[in-house]
């Protein structure tokens, strides 16, 4: 697979990385650990060097199984996690906590998880109000002049919040969620990274899963599944937003790929810094992402997709008003 570089850092990553999360958070019942084992096993073989997830998935849960699958191949991957949170008595009820103080001991138990003595990517999970961003920036500057963490960045932070923290650290990379459905980063985001040099790391490249094609319109999420209150995934949006669905077939019958296929091409098209990192359970679904990077997408082809998306409108907001207030801050 090709190797991208995450802005102007040193940082070099396969050209789609594997989003670990959905193994055991977010989206239903955590997969067997050594299915999980084996999926991100085969993701390296098929040439994914980038593997991102974060002690809040499971809690916990994700980074040992990272950590229990990367080991072997430590020396040859990059691993991203994150922190900016402390969990309730039921490890349900998530806090947003970037003390400095806090972040060391997170970072230490991230690394007992991962089985390593450093971490490639450090993101700040969400943006803490309580604790000026120079103080997060430069606690992990610490844990950068210590050789525990080897470069620093931020998820769904917001332009002026970037700005500050590269001030203290230089940002590495940005982690926020973009794709076809989901473009407000374009705005102002995307300039601010351009001038700074950060590079741009999408989560839920493929809409969690809409963006497939395989989640039919009447489709019903269990109670411990995200998408459950998400109000992009009502039953009422589900059916209105079909009609990017369809657009999508139709444009991937064309090039005789997947929607999937097409979703994460053009992301890669957008710009050379731009690493997307899809996730899955499912070994056919892992090969099919990754034949995204095979896929070319000429500028007609981004002009016919450009044209499509103008005359669509996404139905229902991409998180419930509780979760609103944590993004873009």
């Amino acid at each position: 697979m090709q190797k991208r570089t995450l802005g102007n850092s040193s940082l070099e990553v396969s050209a789609l990385g594997l989003g670990c999360m959905g193994l055991s958070h977010g989206y239903g019942p955590a997969t067997d650990t050594q299915q999980s084992v084996s999926l991100i096993r085969h993701a390296f073989d098929l040439g994914v060097t980038f593997f991102d997830t974060a002690e809040v998935y499971g809690p916990y849960l994700n980074e040992e199984v990272v950590g229990q699958a990367l080991a072997p191949v430590r020396d040859q991957v990059v691993i991203a996690t994150k922190f900016g949170f402390t969990f309730g008595a039921d490890n349900k009820q998530q806090i947003l906590n970037s003390r400095p103080e806090h972040i060391r001991v997170a970072v230490e138990g991230s690394l007992r998880r991962l089985k390593t003595d450093y971490i490639d990517l450090l993101y700040q999970h969400r943006v803490d109000p309580n604790v000026p961003i120079e103080d997060v920036a430069g606690a992990v500057k610490a844990l950068i002049d210590e050789g525990k963490v080897k470069h620093f960045g931020l998820s769904e932070a917001g332009a002026q919040t970037i700005r500050r923290a590269h001030a203290v650290q230089p940002v590495t990379a940005l982690q926020s969620e973009y794709s076809l459905w989901w473009r407000e980063p374009e705005l102002e985001i995307f300039p601010t990274l351009r001038e700074l040099g950060i590079g741009f790391v999408p989560f839920s490249p493929l809409g969690k899963g809409f963006l497939t094609g395989a989640i039919a319109a009447d489709a019903a999420f269990g109670s411990d599944d995200f998408r459950s209150i998400v109000p992009r995934f009502s039953p009422e949006a589900l059916q209105a937003n079909q009609d990017l669905i369809s657009r999508l077939r139709e444009i991937a019958a064309q090039k005789a790929v997947t929607p999937a296929q097409i979703a994460l091409a053009w992301l890669l098209a957008q710009a050379p810094c731009i690493v997307p990192i899809p996730g899955t359970t499912k070994l056919d679904r892992l090969k099919e992402n990754i034949g995204s990077t095979e896929v070319t997408l000429s500028s007609a082809d981004l002009q016919s997709i450009a044209t499509a998306l103008a005359q669509i409108t996404v139905h229902g907001d991409r998180y419930p008003e509780s979760l609103k207030a944590r993004v873009g801050r």
